[in-house]
Order: C-alpha cells, then structure tokens, then sequence
C-alpha cells in the first residue's frame, strides 16, 4: 500500500487563505450593500480582514492579486458612497435654495 505523501511546507496555512479570500469575496459585496440601515460590517472591518492576511507573511502571488482586488473594489465601493452622498446633499441644498 502507498505511504500518503507529506504534504509541502506552508501547503495547510495556504489553503486556509485561500478559503478565506473565497469567503471574503462571496460575502463582502453583500455585507457592503446592506441594507437601509447601511452596511452590515463596514469597508474597515473588511480591509483590517484583508490586511491581516497579508501580515501573515505566508501570501502567494496569486493570493496577492486576489487580496487587492478586493481592496480596490472596498475603494470602488467608499468612492460610489461619498459620490451618492455628495450628490443628496447638493439636491437637498437646491431644494433649500428654491423654498
């Protein structure tokens, strides 16, 4: 019978990002979204997660390029918020203007 091969060094801690970053990808976008009580967990909570990854030291290339992209769409994500917010505040300044 095979001996099972020892798995490489770093193969278990990898994997566990990976299944994090998975996670992380499927929720974020609707922990962002919310509801009308605003985000469920914040774009902080979600980029101190993503950053602490990244502390572990143990991050492939690939799991590089996938941790930024998730950074960029939590900027993506407090730029269209600031820009919709901007844009009520100016439509209620208007509204105030013209009564």
């Amino acid at each position: 019978m095979d001996t099972p091969r020892p798995l490489p060094p770093g193969y278990l801690m990898s994997n566990l990002i990976d299944q994090d970053i998975a996670h992380i990808r499927r929720v974020m976008p609707l922990s962002l979204a919310g509801d009308l009580g605003g985000p469920i967990l914040s774009a902080n909570y979600w980029r101190a997660r993503l950053h602490r990854l990244l502390d572990t030291g143990h991050i492939n290339k690939g799991q590089l390029a996938d941790i930024d992209s998730l950074l960029v769409q939590i900027d993506l994500h407090e730029l269209s918020t600031a820009s919709m917010a901007a844009r009520v505040a100016k439509q209620a300044a208007a509204q105030v203007a013209n009564h």
